[in-house]
Formats: structure tokens, C-alpha cells, sequence
């Protein structure tokens, strides 16, 4: 049977991530013990012990995301459930993940890459004061009108009907407090997050990473990878490393991601998550 991987985003971790891992499987250990070395911090702790709030920072969530998704598509390597692996995908960070078991970079590689995404990505959010809200209801234009009305941005479609929108954290919180004056949404909700993902406040970060990225080797990925941005391919490295250069802004897509365009007789899909649920 042909298997494509799903790789969660940002705002899927829980603490005790990836323990059960640690303790019951080798490989999993030493990708754990691996990461410990390579970071400027010991990854297990806020992963197995929390607390939630440390977890939750930028610079620590995303190389812990990254570190379990990688570790489990690997323990299914090892246990014969990937010989017919065909696409790697992902939301927002989960791609990176894809990255790294698609081939495209080392497990080294990818974290240092990661790591460098969250620095970064924490930094932009220290010297803003960003929001994120979920909006529930409406079409893709009352979405727009919403934002335009408060000069925030459009940053996740995870499906239609659910949509995340991220900026200055005032103008989220006015938008959130008037919505109902638009008649179209069923509900929006402020979200726990560290920062304005996808949205303008992030453009510092970019432009830092997209300079990171100019001393990364990228490879054809050895299975088919799936950009969240469009749900069209990836696969030369000028277009891996330029699709990382400019999406910090832009706004991903849950819809691409779920619906690509499915490889020859792929009937299974696996969510690689902490929570069976699709974050940024």
C-alpha cells in the first residue's frame, strides 16, 4: 500500500511529548540524546516535564515538533511500515519535518534548521506584540473584509470554514471583539500562541532566515513533497530553499496540505502529531 506522511505545525505540542519514545525505542533515544548536543538546550526536558509555558515558546516548540515527527517516521521505517512511503507533507513547520524524511536534509541538518526558524521567529515575536485568532464560518472574502477592516492578516485556511487570522495583537483582539458585526462568523476565538505567525510582524525574520538558508544544502527529496503554501510539488533545490524564503508572511494552507494532489495509489495517510489536530 502506497503511505504518504502528515506532519503537524506549531501549536500541536503537549508535554510529555515524545517520552513514551525516548523509553521505549533506541533509535528514538538517540535522536533525543543527538538534539541535546546540537542545541543550545536539553530538548528532553520541556518535552517530558514541561512546563507548558516553556514548551510553548517559539525556540523550543519547533525543534520539539520537529525531533518526534522525525523520530516516529523513523521508528515506522525501522518496523517495515514505510516500504511504500510516496509523499511527505506538512503544515507550516511540519514541512521542514517532510524535509528531513523526504531526504532533502540530514536529521542535523533539518534540526539546525528548525532551531534557527524558532530563534528567529522569537525574536520577531520579543519585539512585537502579536495575536493569532481562529475564526470559524464565512468565505474566503468575509475573512479578507475582516482583516482589511483591522488591518490584520489572513495566516492559516486550515479548511473551509476555519481559518486563522494573526497581526498586531490590539487590532486581533478588535477584530475578535467585533466580528458579530460582520454576520457571517459562527465563532472567533483568540489563540494561546507567542506571536503573529504568517502575518507582516514576521518580515525581520525572514529576511534573517532567508540569508541563513544561503550556506544550507538542499537535495531532491526522494519521495514526493507537497508545498503547504500552493499543494503543488517540490523537488529542485532552488525551489525548495526559495518556497522557505518566502513564505514567512504568507499565509499556509491546511486545505493544500490534507487535499494535495494524491500520488499513484496512495489510499493511507498517517498525521504525524503529538495531537491529532492540524496547527500552524
Amino acid at each position: 500500500m502506497s503511505t504518504a506522511l502528515l506532519f503537524s505545525g506549531q501549536g500541536a505540542q503537549v508535554v510529555g511529548m515524545g517520552k513514551s519514545l525516548y523509553e521505549g525505542s533506541p533509535l528514538a533515544k538517540d535522536l533525543y540524546d543527538r538534539a541535546a548536543q546540537i542545541l543550545p538546550f536539553d530538548l528532553r526536558k520541556p518535552c517530558f516535564e514541561g512546563p507548558a509555558e516553556l514548551l510553548t515558546e517559539t525556540r523550543v516548540c519547533q525543534p520539539a515538533l520537529y525531533v518526534q515527527g522525525y523520530a516516529i517516521a523513523q521508528i515506522l521505517k525501522e518496523r517495515g511500515k514505510l516500504g511504500g512511503l510516496k509523499a511527505c507533507l506538512g503544515l507550516s513547520l511540519g514541512e521542514l519535518t517532510a524535509y528531513a524524511v523526504a531526504g532533502v536534509w540530514d536529521f542535523d541538518t533539518g534540526l539546525k534548521v528548525v532551531a534557527e526558524r524558532g530563534r528567529l521567529m522569537q525574536l520577531a515575536c520579543d519585539q512585537t506584540k502579536g495575536g493569532m485568532a481562529a475564526v470559524i464560518g464565512g468565505t474566503r472574502e468575509d475573512i479578507f473584509k475582516l482583516c482589511a477592516a483591522f488591518d490584520i492578516d489572513a495566516a492559516n485556511f486550515n479548511c473551509p470554514g476555519q481559518v486563522v487570522i494573526s497581526g498586531d495583537a490590539e487590532k486581533v483582539a478588535q477584530a475578535v471583539a467585533r466580528a458579530k458585526e460582520f454576520g457571517a462568523f459562527k465563532l472567533v476565538k483568540p489563540l494561546v500562541v507567542a506571536g503573529a505567525y504568517h502575518s507582516r510582524l514576521m518580515e525581520p525574520a525572514r529576511v534573517a532566515f532567508e540569508a541563513f538558508l544561503q550556506g544550507v544544502e538542499f537535495k531532491r527529496p526522494l519521495v514526493t513533497v507537497y508545498a503547504n503554501t500552493t499543494g503543488g510539488t517540490l523537488a529542485e533545490p532552488a525551489d525548495l530553499r526559495a518556497a522557505w524564503s518566502s513564505r514567512w508572511s504568507r499565509p499556509c494552507s491546511g486545505r493544500m496540505v490534507a487535499r494535495p494532489p494524491p500520488p499513484p495509489a496512495s489510499p493511507s495517510s498517517t498525521n504525524v502529531a503529538p495531537a491529532a489536530s492540524w496547527p500552524a
